[in-house]
């Protein structure tokens, strides 16, 4: 039973709940990157290189004939899918700036360290005390 009650502290810490929330959050953002690289940046990028769709950019590793990806993955042909690679590079790239800039953010908003407090009064008087002696002694 004490098992089960330290499981349940561990579960329902406020630590654990919040990274739930945020792997969820993550697949979610994810999704977006993912339909924001396939539908909108590759084919502004393929219409500036000459109407070249990058999802269907392969290399046929047997040697058989396949007019598209689909094709090849159906039949079961083995292939080096070098632009779903491509893809997938840009969606790294646009999580990773993105991460960059929230975190950017969040760090501005953190409160620097407070400095730290300088001496007391009394410790001020015992310094100046301590100097006048020391120099009362050298004179």
């Amino acid at each position: 039973m004490a098992m089960f009650e330290e499981f349940r502290d561990f579960a329902f810490k406020g630590n654990v709940i919040d990274l739930a929330v945020g792997v969820i959050i993550g697949a979610a953002f994810g999704k977006i990157v993912t339909s924001l690289v396939n539908n909108i940046f590759m084919p502004i990028i393929g219409l500036i290189l000459g109407r070249v769709d990058f999802s269907n950019l392969f290399i046929v590793l047997n040697g058989q004939q396949v007019a598209s990806l689909k094709e090849a993955s159906d039949k079961g042909i083995p292939v080096f899918a070098y632009g779903m690679f491509i893809n997938t590079v840009i969606e790294f790239l646009i999580i990773a700036f993105c991460l960059f800039v929230i975190i950017k953010q969040v760090n501005r908003f953190k409160k620097p360290p407070a400095p730290a407090p300088g001496p007391s009064t009394e410790e001020k008087l015992l310094t100046e005390i301590r100097d006048l002696l020391k120099t009362g002694r050298e004179a």
